[in-house]
């Protein structure tokens, strides 16, 4: 276990030197105040907007799951980006550097740095998704005084939705340079994304190809179904027009959702973890 804390600790003063933890801090106080604006003029004007008389909607739970699903998005946005920062050069980036070769020596190992590199980013990226998830549920909350169905599952899939991006970047920082990682880390967060959204307009359409086509996707990479369950929970008691329009837009619920994507999660996490380690430990350094 010392050797775990040694790593964990050369991780955090590796993204201390890089500045990594600036360029977060300064992205997310831009974002809570910016969604903190955001809420204030929408739930200022809230009352001054009106449906037509045969049309039941709730405007306020609507504006407001509307708002929460959006800093749900920023969330993890910023959760993944603090995550590719911490880990996309983990191994090839410190090898280039000449920084792994001794940690990898007698008595630390493959097997303890790369264990020891998840644990350390997971510790901080769950740390930073839920202060940053809870802070935007206040501001929510505190501003519009609407509250989700749910409050505190949806930030714990976010926190792990990031946790299944972090064992993915540290895979890849075992066969790509750090550049390569990166690149290939944000796409495949982007084709998540869009792969959800497909799913919502499948569910629009009737589109039972495209409904098919998202879950799949959400199985693939489930850091996706895990935000778009939160999604679903957090109005998961809205009904009528108000639920079905919710349902229609981006920050919709999801059609993988539940106990099942939660411990596929995990498995595949640990499967990822698996061939990470196989691929370091067979690495020519």
């Amino acid at each position: 276990m010392t050797a775990v804390w040694v790593i964990v600790g050369y991780g955090f003063r590796e993204a201390v030197r890089r500045k990594m933890f600036a360029v977060v801090i300064v992205l997310t106080v831009a974002f809570l105040f910016l969604f903190w604006l955001a809420n204030h003029y929408v739930f200022k004007d809230l009352s001054t907007i009106t449906p037509p008389r045969d049309v039941n909607v709730d405007t306020r739970t609507f504006a407001g799951a509307f708002l929460v699903g959006l800093s749900m998005f920023a969330t993890l946005f910023l959760g993944v980006v603090l995550a590719v920062f911490l880990t996309l050069g983990a191994v090839t980036g410190d090898a280039e550097r000449g920084l792994l070769q001794p940690l990898v020596a007698r008595p630390i190992g493959r097997s303890t740095l790369l264990v020891a590199r998840f644990l350390g980013a997971g510790a901080v990226c769950t740390a930073y998704v839920l202060t940053v998830y809870f802070a935007g549920l206040l501001i929510t909350g505190l501003t519009g005084h609407w509250w989700p169905d749910q409050v505190a599952w949806p930030g714990v899939e976010l926190a792990g939705g990031v946790l299944v991006v972090i064992a993915l970047s540290l895979l890849g920082s075992v066969v790509l340079s750090s550049t390569a990682n990166g690149i290939a880390i944000f796409m495949l967060f982007g084709a998540g994304l869009v792969a959800g959204l497909l799913g919502s307009i499948g569910h629009a359409l009737n589109s039972h190809t495209i409904e098919h086509a998202s879950a799949v996707a959400s199985w693939a990479l489930p850091f996706e179904a895990l935000y778009q369950d939160g999604l679903r929970m957090i109005t998961e008691h809205a009904s009528g027009l108000t639920g079905f329009l919710l349902q229609l837009g981006p920050f919709g619920g999801a059609y993988v959702h539940g106990w099942g994507i939660r411990l596929w999660a995990v498995v595949y996490v640990l499967i990822v973890g698996t061939i990470a380690l196989v691929s370091f430990a067979r690495k020519n350094l």
